[in-house]
């Protein structure tokens, strides 16, 4: 599944950066809601498939609202991190159909496509290069 991340990144890579922090977080929080409301619809069918998707919807949903998104110093996670923290999300939800053995199941199909989205938002967000939030708190202060 690393490899299909890994082919989603280059394919998308030419494309620009239109995605804002605040974009990003919305599409962080539909994400992780994805993730929570799908648990519910495989508990009866899946259980493992449920929990798989309990453990991603939470760390997703963790990650969002420790980030901070506006570049100050409120939140523990500056938004410049969340470009590496979000590829091992992303290698996470496609690698849970195979840790928790449900890969010949069709529940495997929604980490697949889960894992590809996260792929896509992070490489069509604008991150700061560098020190950018920085200087925009020394010129705010």
């Amino acid at each position: 599944m690393a490899m299909l991340n890994n082919l989603v990144k280059m394919a998308v890579k030419p494309l620009p950066r239109m995605v804002t922090p605040s974009g990003h977080a919305v599409v962080d929080m539909m994400i992780a809601g994805a993730f929570l409301a799908t648990a519910g619809l495989f508990w009866r069918r899946n259980r493992r498939a449920a929990a798989a998707s309990l453990l991603c919807g939470g760390a997703q949903l963790g990650v969002c609202l420790l980030t901070d998104y506006a570049g100050g110093d409120r939140k523990p996670i500056k938004f410049s991190t969340r470009r590496k923290l979000d590829l091992g999300l992303a290698a996470m939800t496609a690698a849970m159909p195979e840790f928790l053995n449900f890969k010949n199941e069709p529940e495997r199909n929604f980490f697949i496509a889960q894992g590809v989205l996260i792929t896509v938002t992070n490489e069509l967000t604008r991150f700061p290069e560098g020190r950018e939030f920085e200087w925009k708190r020394r010129r705010a202060a």
